[in-house]
């Protein structure tokens, strides 16, 4: 089955979209998806052919994904957020041949650096201010006007079957950790998801509403806001603009959503808006869920203790597509990734690759037929990270009795001092016990004789607060909770910290920062 079939087997009349005060139906996104791949098929698009979306999470963006998608064609989705640069790249990297893309997205890109997009040869440009533009050939690339193919659009489209190996979309890691791969996936991946954490964790109805601050080009967002509410016959919430407190909290007001995902790094602003007198209606919500990177225990448990909503922190990554691991309704042990979720199988490793010792931290590596098929156009990094079935996370975690696995940081972050392990992750959840801590960063430094130690990256509460004051607290609390090798050395307190696009904390660059 493909994914067209798969969907819009739901009730027609039932309400899947809402976007910008409008409510799209199930049979009226029908109409508008084979409109959609008529557009598609008319730029002579054929099976594996690359086709970028440059686009708002919105209707367009979902049904040009489906589209694709079930025309045998491979997706591209492209963070709107990066910059130019980093849009070319993976347009570069991809071969797209075809894009549809934002209006303003199309000038940013066609300035920046047209002599990277050789592989481009057209490009649908999406206009939302009303006008109908008609545009010109630009060097190799034909524009066309969406609406103007989408009036001329017309006949019968066939969606293919799909293989269980048939490429279907490149989803490009956040580079979080240096340059985005672009993983490779089959809609099978989407139909197991569904299957495992759609299934035992969200437990979907009909009367569902899903909003997810986290966007529609990312493993984690086109779960959240497309394959989720939509194979399962409930309701996706929509919204174009950056997802900020005051986006966030109005879209709770106007749509109650029933369930909420974000990356620990936005509930924590949600909190401070919140608390800062801008209140938060989470009166609708059944469910909230984290990832992304690790959710430290304080957090949740003050979310929980604030909205009395559970905040269940998981982990997935763009590699498996979506949560291996979760916690559960009324399960919850906050300060964990929750339980393995059934159809997958973990194990921790030591650095030769053998099982790790028991009741120690690990590398985790991951099975689940979930997994991507490798990275588009990367032979070197899919030998590195897929080996014989298992995917190699790069995260470092232990597994308690209970089957609770705990996330110790990446393998790349952590780091050793006085010959022991250091987990950055574990040290910032001891930081962010003080009420004077909004956020906070933990990354290898070397003292004095060059051995190495900690070094705490913190982002103050209150911005007027004394530093020198709250260093103390902090190396007091430290000692209290934290054994000496884990204590930071260093305080360095900064105005923001660095993120990627998807919430995760870009340690490299505070490494460079502190060689530099």
């Amino acid at each position: 089955m493909n994914l067209f079939d798969a969907i819009f087997r739901n009730d027609p009349s039932s309400p899947a979209i809402r976007f910008d005060g409008r409510t799209i139906t199930y049979g009226e996104l029908r109409a508008e998806t084979s409109t959609m791949a008529q557009v598609i098929n008319s730029l002579a698009v054929a099976s594996g052919d690359r086709v970028a979306l440059l686009l708002h999470d919105s209707p367009e963006f979902v049904e040009a994904f489906i589209a694709t998608i079930s025309l045998g064609a491979i997706a591209v989705p492209i963070n709107m957020a990066l910059r130019a640069g980093e849009q070319c790249s993976i347009l570069h990297n991809s071969g797209a041949s075809v894009a549809l893309i934002e209006a303003e997205a199309c000038r940013t890109l066609l300035t920046h650096a047209p002599e990277k997009l050789q592989s481009l040869k057209n490009a649908v440009v999406v206009e939302r201010s009303g006008g109908r533009a008609c545009y010109e050939t630009i060097g190799p690339i034909t524009l066309h006007s969406f609406d103007l193919l989408r009036d001329k659009a017309g006949g019968v489209v066939e969606f293919p079957a799909a293989g269980p190996t048939d490429p279907a979309f490149i989803l490009y890691t956040s580079g979080s950790t240096g340059e985005p791969k672009g993983a490779v996936h089959s809609q099978d991946h989407i139909f197991y998801t569904k299957e495992t954490f759609c299934r035992e964790v969200l437990c979907l109805t009909t009367d569902d509403r899903l909003f997810s601050s986290s966007r529609l080009p990312f493993a984690y967002g086109l779960g959240n806001s497309l394959t989720f509410p939509l194979l399962n016959g409930a309701t996706t919430i929509l919204c174009r603009e950056k997802p900020s407190p005051d986006i966030i909290s109005r879209m709770f007001n106007e749509h109650r959503p029933t369930i909420f995902f974000a990356v620990p790094v936005v509930y924590n602003l949600l909190l401070e808006h919140h608390r800062a007198g801008m209140k938060l209606d989470c009166s609708s919500l059944r469910l909230c869920v984290s990832a992304g990177e690790a959710l430290p225990a304080q957090l949740g448990e003050e979310w929980e203790k604030e909205f009395g909503v559970q905040l269940l922190d998981g982990i997935g990554s763009t590699e498996m597509l979506h949560m291996f691991m979760s916690n559960f309704e009324n399960e919850v042990c906050y300060g964990s990734s929750g339980r393995l979720l059934k159809g997958y199988e973990a194990r921790l490793v030591d650095a030769n690759g053998a099982p790790a010792p028991v009741n120690t931290e690990g590398h985790l590596w991951i099975k689940g037929e979930s997994a991507a098929l490798y990275y588009w156009e990367n032979p070197e990094a899919t030998a590195d990270t897929f080996v014989d079935g298992w995917v190699r996370t790069g995260d470092l975690y232990r597994c308690d009795s209970d089957g609770y696995w705990f996330h110790m940081g990446r393998s790349d972050d952590c780091f050793k001092s006085s010959g022991r392990w250091v987990s950055p992750v574990e040290v910032e959840g001891a930081l962010l016990r003080h009420d004077g801590v909004a956020r906070a960063a933990v990354v290898e430094d070397f003292d004095s004789n060059q051995l190495p130690c900690a070094c705490a990256f913190v982002v103050k509460q209150d911005v007027e607060s004394d530093s020198a004051q709250l260093e103390h607290e902090l190396r007091k609390l430290t000692a209290q909770s934290l054994p000496r090798h884990k204590q930071p050395r260093r305080y360095v307190f900064v105005g923001e910290l660095p993120y990627t696009a998807t919430g995760k904390i870009q340690r490299f660059k505070l490494r460079k920062s502190l060689k530099q």
